[in-house]
């Protein structure tokens, strides 16, 4: 049956997707900002100007954290940098008969291209969960079989990216705005394991990622929430408006999206809890104690490996 929304779902599967819509390629920035109570608010649509992110620059980069363009030297290191990554996690994890769960984003892509190789040299049989639309049609285009979480509700092995990595494995993910079937998939995952190329390894959250923690929420919630969070955490909230459509991202849950920009180390595991807890927050983007190993592709060539840290 299907249910009315800005698009149309049937069981969690999208049907038809729209311009602009996050899971794809133009998600946006700019629109709302809150720092202190009390402080103006725009309705959707009414983007302010002048809001860039700092994502993507390197340990030894001098450009400034909110710089646009990238050397295309830089660039090119980095989407070879995600490939090693992502096929020496495909080689070392990736099993016959498995259950996968597929993420998304850019570094994504290199790891399925390898999953059909390996399907077809080595004759596996696997079964593929998408986190979101994207990963859905990667799926399909490179002749895996998709699945969802309805046949298969236990997974073996989550693959995904992640917008940054700090020193204990916690990440900030949702960049593409699918942060919520990415942690779902990931939560229900027997071992989740994150490809990255090397701009996202940091000692701390927020060294080198300058676009926010990714928070997914009902439309109807968005300025409380936006509110709730400045007010007991501080920093700014940005409502993400879409490129390529009049007003906010939409979610392929039908919601909005909000980058929280922190400005300070917070204890993460408490921020997250605290956030959820929230009426009208869906997810966050933080993803924490969830990876159990990070592959970061390097410039040099070289994939450093990190694994979590027992507990004592």
């Amino acid at each position: 049956m299907q249910r009315p929304g800005p698009f149309s779902t049937l069981y969690g599967r999208v049907l038809a997707p729209l311009p602009g819509r996050a899971g794809g390629a133009a998600s946006g920035r700019g629109g709302n900002s809150w720092g202190v109570p009390g402080s103006h608010v725009q309705p959707p649509g009414c983007a302010q100007s002048g809001t860039s992110g700092g994502a993507g620059r390197t340990n030894t980069s001098s450009r400034k954290a909110n710089s646009v363009f990238l050397d295309p030297s830089t660039m090119s290191k980095a989407e070879e940098a995600k490939k090693l990554a992502g096929h020496l996690a495909v080689k070392n994890h990736v099993r016959n008969n498995q259950v996968l769960g597929i993420g998304s984003g850019s570094t994504i892509v290199h790891a399925v291209q390898q999953i059909a190789e390996k399907v077809k040299e080595e004759n596996l049989k696997l079964v593929c969960i998408p986190t979101s639309f994207q990963a859905r049609q990667l799926i399909l285009q490179y002749g895996l079989t998709l699945s969802d979480l309805d046949q298969h509700p236990e997974i073996d092995l989550a693959i995904d990216g992640a917008d940054e990595v700090d020193a204990d494995l916690n990440l900030i993910k949702g960049g593409g705005g699918c942060l919520t079937q990415e942690k779902i998939v990931a939560g229900y995952a027997s071992s989740f394991i994150v490809i990255a190329d090397f701009r996202k390894d940091s000692e701390n959250l927020g060294d080198h990622w300058h676009k926010g923690i990714p928070i997914e929420v009902i439309p109807m919630a968005y300025v409380p929430v936006s509110r709730a969070v400045t007010q007991k955490f501080g920093g700014l909230i940005d409502l993400r408006m879409a490129v390529n459509k009049a007003g906010p991202v939409v979610t392929d849950n039908g919601n909005f999206i909000l980058d929280w920009k922190f400005d300070r180390v917070h204890k993460w595991s408490e921020v997250n809890t605290a956030i959820k807890m929230i009426p009208g927050v869906v997810d966050t983007g933080l993803f924490i104690n969830m990876a159990e190993r990070v592959y970061f592709g390097m410039q040099d060539g070289s994939v450093n490996i990190k694994e979590k840290k027992p507990f004592c």
